[in-house]
C-alpha cells in the first residue's frame, strides 16, 4: 500500500468501525451479546434504541460525519484549521442533522463550546471544559496531513483542530494519540509499531490546553495495552470494559481503543468487530480502531467497504488524495 491507499483505508476503516458500533452505542457488553450474539457484520438500529432507532445497517454516525467535516475544511483551507470557521461549520452541520431528524448531534463538550462561542467567549477559552472524546473521534484527517517524524509539530496541528471544543490536556492527549498512530501508519508503521508513537504523542499533548483533573492518557494507554493477552481474549475484553472503561471520557475510550488494537493487531476486521461489541461508546471506539488499523495497511472486506460507501453515499478516495497532498 502506498501513502494514499493507506489514507483511503484509514477513512474507510473509521467509517466501517463507526457503522458497526452504531446500533450498539451506549449498550453494555452483556446486552450487546444477548441481543446480537457474536457480531459478524453490520446491524440496523433497534426500534427501542434512544439514538440509533431506525438507522439502516451500515449507517455512519456523528463520528464519521464530523471527521469528514474536518477533512473537507482542511482541503478548502490548504491543510490548516481555521478554528472560527470550523466552529461555524459545526453549528451548520448540527442544524442540518436536526433538519434530517437525526438524534446523532454534537456531543456535550462540543455543544457547550459552540454555545459559548456564540455567546462571545474567545475561541481559546470556549473549549476549556471539553474532556470527552470528540476531538479524538474526528482527528484522523490531521494524522493524514501531518507527518509522524516531528511529533511536536503534529500535536500543534491537533491543537488547532481541537481548540474550538476540546482545549484541555486530556482531550488533546487522546486526539494526539490517535492522530500520531494514523500518521505513523501512513509512514509505514504496523499497528504494533504505531502504539509507542501514539503514547509519546499523548505525553506531549497532555501539556497543551487547559489542565483538568483526569487520568494521564499516555500512561493509561500503556496500562490498557498490558492488560491484553491474545491467549485469553475474553479475560482481556472484560478487563478493558470493566477496568479501562468505555465511556465518552477521553481517558477511557482512547486507551480502550488502543487495547483492542494491541489485541487484534494483525486482524483489522476482527479489531473493529470486537471494538463495536465492547459496550459503551462503541461507535467512537470502533471508529478510532478502524482508522488506525486502516492507516497501518489493514485491509477490510470489500463488501464492508461497499456497504458504507453505498448506504452513506461516501466518496472517500478523492478526499484522501487531497489530504495526502498536504502531507
Amino acid at each position: 500500500m502506498d501513502t494514499t491507499e493507506r489514507a483511503i483505508a484509514a477513512l474507510y476503516g473509521l467509517a466501517i468501525g463507526d457503522a458497526l458500533g452504531m446500533p450498539m452505542q451506549m449498550m453494555s457488553r452483556e446486552s450487546i451479546t444477548k441481543r446480537y450474539g457474536r457480531l459478524s457484520g453490520f446491524e440496523s438500529g433497534a426500534a427501542d434504541h434512544p439514538i440509533a432507532a431506525g438507522m439502516p445497517a451500515g449507517s455512519i454516525t456523528d463520528d464519521t460525519e464530523q471527521t469528514l467535516l474536518l477533512a473537507r475544511h482542511l482541503v478548502q483551507n490548504a491543510g490548516r484549521v481555521d478554528a472560527a470557521e470550523f466552529a461555524r461549520l459545526l453549528v451548520a452541520w448540527e442544524d442540518a442533522m436536526r433538519a434530517r431528524g437525526s438524534l446523532d448531534l454534537l456531543g456535550p463538550s462540543t455543544r457547550g463550546a459552540v454555545t459559548a462561542l456564540l455567546d462571545g467567549v474567545p475561541i481559546e477559552e470556549a473549549g476549556r471544559f471539553g474532556i470527552t472524546n470528540g476531538a479524538a473521534m474526528r482527528v484522523t484527517p490531521i494524522g493524514i496531513v501531518a507527518g509522524s517524524t516531528d511529533l511536536k509539530a503534529l500535536v500543534d496541528r491537533v491543537v488547532e483542530a481541537s481548540m474550538v471544543s476540546h482545549n484541555t490536556g486530556v482531550a488533546i492527549a487522546g486526539a494526539s494519540a490517535v492522530a500520531a498512530a494514523v500518521s505513523a501508519g501512513l509512514d509505514g508503521a504496523t499497528v504494533s509499531e504505531s502504539i509507542p508513537i501514539a503514547i509519546r504523542a499523548a505525553a506531549i499533548g497532555r501539556d497543551r490546553g487547559y489542565w483538568v483533573a483526569a487520568g494521564d492518557v499516555s500512561r493509561r494507554i500503556e496500562w490498557a495495552v498490558r492488560l491484553t493477552d491474545g491467549d485469553d481474549v475474553e479475560r482481556s475484553l472484560a478487563d478493558v470494559a470493566e477496568l479501562v472503561g468505555t465511556s465518552l471520557a477521553t481517558q477511557e475510550s482512547v486507551p480502550a481503543a488502543f487495547a483492542i488494537l494491541a489485541l487484534h493487531s494483525d486482524d483489522p476486521w476482527q479489531a473493529v468487530l470486537t471494538a463495536a461489541s465492547l459496550g459503551g461508546d462503541t461507535d467512537t471506539i470502533a471508529a478510532m480502531v478502524g482508522a488506525v488499523t486502516g492507516a497501518c495497511g489493514g485491509a477490510f472486506p470489500s463488501a464492508a467497504m461497499a456497504t458504507v460507501r453505498t448506504v452513506n453515499d461516501l466518496h472517500l478516495e478523492e478526499l484522501a488524495a487531497h489530504l495526502v497532498a498536504f502531507r
